[in-house]
């Protein structure tokens, strides 16, 4: 009997069985418990939980290189979203635990700790890796939640992701994002001469691999929503193109020629279609391309700068950044074009808007007094806030769970850009490590 099997004729409490078949990855909730450890990230200021993550046991019962590893992205993963702080394990009285081993909640009281993780890896006869995790309680001594899964040895970091995501997600109530990939323009070269090449990562800045070769400018990569597919402008010679590209085949797709520069192209919701600026005669206008047909709609027609847009999450509306005030601000127009409302009215440049996924605000850069700042506001514009001011900050990109932004800063001395994530409440900055200088990044949808 194959292990999915097992998991569907085994008595789980809420078991379930889920196949993802792209990585043959699969899951079963192995227990859960009502409790009310939870992180509070609804304040401005967020104390860390303290976790306990020992080392995952192996096969034969002791740590083992791939446990290790396992352990160590799951514990990565949470240290680095700011609101868990995995205690030291030189703290320790218990190395390991073995998951279906209730822990000796003494042992762990004294280090303050609220939260533990035991787990477990192992080779599976047919050569795969089976995990499972348990998620403790430990002042209440019980457990919260725990799962199972089988994947093929090259993906035993998608396995610590996910699990690190059903551990954020227990613990704060919010999806996580681990299991997430970042498209972003890989810059290499000096300043005069840099190659611009189109690179994919995990959120971590692991893996990372190129999509495209250099020889071609590329901008503005972005992630579907629905799909592991992105959109991008390149400028090959003098000829703008727009080009959709399967990030897991490799296979590219040109859906148009321009002559005029092309901006910011973008999906809809649905994958269906594409938004982006076209600059004609000095100003530019807002397109929507049917992806399905080919059929180019025109949405905006002023003597203006309107570039930009970004899809609400429901299709209904389009946000986009446009100097026919006379100032570079933000505006809202329906999906299909019409009236727009300006958004924006603080002091300083509006620009790079982006939707996030929950609908509930949008991102921005804004430059005032020589400083170029992230912020983010609800969508009528109320509720401004600048969430973190730099030299140079641009091209804000949202998690799919719409808590954590990524960016790119150009370093003052003209040293390169880099990518940076920071919480939505202004905490927890830091760089996202790369191989050489980054911008342009795009947050993909949480992975099949």
């Amino acid at each position: 009997m194959s292990f999915t099997d097992r998991l569907r004729s085994r008595a789980f409490p809420f078991a379930i069985a889920a196949a993802l078949a792209q990585f043959a990855l699969v899951g079963a909730l192995i227990g859960s418990a009502s409790a009310q450890l939870r992180v509070d990230i609804t304040r401005g200021t967020i104390q860390p939980m303290p976790i306990a993550i020992p080392t995952f046991v192996g096969t034969g019962g002791q740590p083992d290189q791939l446990s290790q590893q396992i352990s160590d992205v799951i514990t990565a993963d949470l240290k680095n979203s700011g609101l868990f702080a995995p205690v030291d394990p030189a703290a320790f009285i218990q190395p390991t635990i073995p998951p279906d081993v209730t822990p000796d909640f003494a042992n762990w009281r004294p280090l303050n700790a609220q939260a533990l993780v035991s787990g477990r890896v192992e080779a599976t006869a047919d050569g795969r890796v089976q995990a499972e995790f348990r998620l403790w309680d430990i002042f209440a001594g019980r457990q919260l939640t725990g799962q199972q899964f089988v994947a093929s040895p090259d993906n035993w970091r998608r396995v610590a992701h996910i699990i690190a995501d059903a551990i954020y997600e227990r613990l704060t109530g919010e999806k996580g994002y681990f299991d997430t990939r970042i498209v972003f323009v890989d810059e290499s070269g000096s300043k005069e001469q840099r190659i611009k090449r189109l690179a994919l990562m995990d959120q971590d800045g692991a893996n990372v691999r190129y999509l495209t070769d250099g020889s071609d400018l590329v901008l503005t990569p972005r992630f579907s929503p629905t799909r592991q597919e992105i959109t991008y402008a390149a400028l090959s010679g003098d000829q703008w193109q727009v080009f959709l590209l399967n990030t897991e085949n490799g296979q590219r797709e040109k859906i148009g020629n321009f002559s005029n520069m092309t901006f910011s192209p973008r999906f809809s919701p649905d994958g269906q279609k594409v938004v982006l600026s076209l600059a004609q005669g000095g100003n530019s206008n807002i397109y929507l391309l049917d992806l399905r047909n080919r059929q180019m709609t025109r949405l905006t027609d002023s003597p203006s700068i309107d570039t930009a847009p970004s899809f609400s999450p429901d299709g209904q509306r389009i946000v986009f950044e446009s100097d026919r005030g006379g100032t570079q601000q933000l505006y809202v127009m329906g999906a299909n074009g019409g009236p727009a409302e300006r958004i924006s009215f603080g002091q300083g440049r509006y620009a790079t808007p982006v939707w996030s996924p929950r609908g509930d605000l949008i991102a921005f850069t804004k430059q005032e007094g020589g400083r170029f700042g992230i912020g983010v506001m609800a969508p009528d514009g109320s509720g401004e806030r600048v969430i973190t001011e730099g030299f140079h900050n641009e091209g804000p990109t949202w998690a799919p769970n719409g808590r954590v932004l990524m960016f790119f800063r150009d370093q003052s001395g003209g040293a390169g850009p880099q990518l940076l994530s920071v919480d939505i409440t202004g905490y927890n900055e830091r760089v996202v490590p790369t191989p050489n200088y980054a911008s342009d990044p795009a947050w993909s949808p949480l992975l099949d």
